[in-house]
């Protein structure tokens, strides 16, 4: 087995927005430690895995978000990111981990994805697997981002096709509260300016 990095999946940089591996390598080890051992039959979409990571894992990430109640403008930095400019939380007020997760794809299940351009990807030879998104969380386990569930809904991931309207309330209830209370994090030195 062989894992390549998305194109999407930052959290292996030094400057990042939301969560990131301070110990790449040895998170890496711990990555395919954890998709040796997972059970396919809990996948929801055939070669898309959540691995939820061992609390060894924990210490070599930097949580992605943190509580902004009682925060101050002084304390968020704006960044571009994806295509759009927001706020977010300095890393300085990123919450301890609690958990960490992987989100694996099979180089199969990958190039499937329809937000997926294989022209900007570089992974070499012999990936079997891509990190698409590493998540530390803090809190409360966060719900996807406001814009990704819209983006999901509207044709961005294949999960969300089978989803019916009791579940698309439940998880958009669920995406509201969360993130009254919470903000992605962000190193400064890569604030847009």
């Amino acid at each position: 087995m062989k894992l390549g990095i998305s194109r999407v999946c930052p959290a292996f940089d030094h400057s990042v927005v939301g969560t990131r591996v301070n110990s790449p390598r040895e998170f890496i080890l711990e990555v395919k430690k954890a998709l040796e051992a997972h059970n396919l039959s809990a996948d929801r979409m055939e070669g898309q895995h959540f691995l939820m990571l061992p609390e060894r894992a924990v210490r070599m990430v930097s949580a992605g978000v943190g509580r902004i109640k009682g925060r101050s403008p002084q304390d968020f930095v704006l960044r571009e990111h994806r295509g759009q400019v927001s706020a977010y939380l300095h890393r300085d007020w990123a919450e301890e981990a609690d958990g960490v997760a992987a989100v694996v794809y099979t180089l199969d299940a990958y190039m499937a994805d329809p937000e997926v351009d294989m022209s900007a990807e570089d992974f070499g030879d012999e990936v079997s697997h891509v990190i698409v998104a590493v998540l530390a969380f803090a809190g409360p386990q966060s719900p996807l981002t406001s814009r990704r569930f819209v983006s999901n809904l509207a044709g961005g991931n294949r999960e969300a096709l089978g989803w019916d309207a009791d579940e698309i309330r439940s998880q958009a209830k669920a995406v509201d509260d969360y993130w009254s209370e919470w903000r992605v994090v962000a190193d400064e030195d890569l604030a847009w300016k």
